[in-house]
């Protein structure tokens, strides 16, 4: 009897171990092929983005014939302190006027987008009856593109045309729907308590809004930051159509300047490039760790 229970327990014993191992195995083959998937995927992306960055980097560091070839060779001699010089004092220093330009543009629209749209997308989850009619309103300015003739000539009719705050209004307008949906989603993941708890302790609607709920909205405040203000600062069509002329010039139009019928001045097309593409650069490193939590807040609870 003690031989067969024997026998069984060392049975018993070998099944256990044989199916840890089998486990074990089979957790190193996932966590294997998991990480063989981790380093192609950052390989490819590496080269998909890498690639291209260094193609501008090193064809902004070549002479005008050898940029004009648009090769990723190391070129012979650099030309790093001439090229970049020659794109800052190009037409009078066109470029670092546009950089004026663009960075007035994109902090303005960023501070009206934050402040108008914040307060618009709280009010608007806080009262629901009052958001089913103005929702469609918000969704009509994210489907339907701006028409050219009929903005420029509001904008003359107001006097704004071809100045400054009258191009930061309209980029805050066409920027206004994105920003206010990315507020409304994120305010209904901010419980009603806190707003019933401020009015007993005595707070207005003002105190409650930009002393109890705005510093909540941090997350939110930052994905807008950085999407409207990339989007912003890229922007080329409207800022050829709505702010047109030599002294309102801003960095997506500066690459005009290299550009000819007969000819590209390649090397400093790429240096201007490489100039244009460092501000969102930094700015997507200082608040990339908040985009996606402002992204993807209020998915679930609505």
């Amino acid at each position: 009897m003690s031989e067969n229970y024997k026998r069984t327990n060392d049975l018993t014993v070998t099944e256990g171990t044989e199916a840890a191992i089998s486990k074990k195995s089979i957790f190193r083959k996932e966590k294997i092929g998991l990480l063989s998937t981790e380093i192609l995927a950052v390989l490819f992306a590496a080269i998909f983005f890498g690639v291209p960055f260094y193609f501008v980097i090193i064809n902004s560091f070549k002479s005008s014939e050898g940029a004009a070839t648009l090769s990723l060779s190391i070129p012979d001699t650099f030309h790093i302190i001439e090229n970049y010089k020659e794109v800052l004092t190009m037409n009078d220093g066109i470029v670092l006027r546009a950089f004026f330009n663009s960075t007035f543009i994109t902090i303005s629209s960023i501070i009206i987008l934050i402040f108008v749209c914040s307060m618009t997308g709280f009010i608007l989850q806080r009262r629901k009856g009052l958001s089913k009619k103005l929702n469609y309103v918000i969704l009509i300015g994210l489907m339907i593109p701006p028409a050219i003739v009929p903005t420029i000539f509001v904008l003359q009719s107001l006097g704004i045309f071809k100045t400054l705050h009258g191009i930061v209004l309209l980029e805050s307008a066409l920027h206004f729907s994105f920003a206010c949906l990315l507020y409304m989603a994120f305010a209904a993941t901010i419980p009603r308590e806190l707003d019933e708890a401020a009015f007993i302790d005595g707070c207005g609607p003002i105190n409650l809004f930009f002393r109890v709920i705005f510093p909540l909205l941090k997350p939110v405040t930052s994905t807008v930051i950085v999407l409207s203000s990339i989007q912003i600062y890229n922007d080329f069509e409207n800022m050829l159509y709505f702010f047109p002329g030599a002294e309102n010039a801003t960095v997506q139009l500066t690459l005009y300047n290299f550009t000819g019928i007969y000819g590209t001045s390649y090397h400093l097309l790429f240096a201007d490039v490489l100039l244009i593409s460092i501000p969102p650069l930094i700015l997507f490193i200082f608040f990339n760790k908040k985009i996606v939590a402002g992204m993807t807040a209020g998915a679930v609870k609505g």
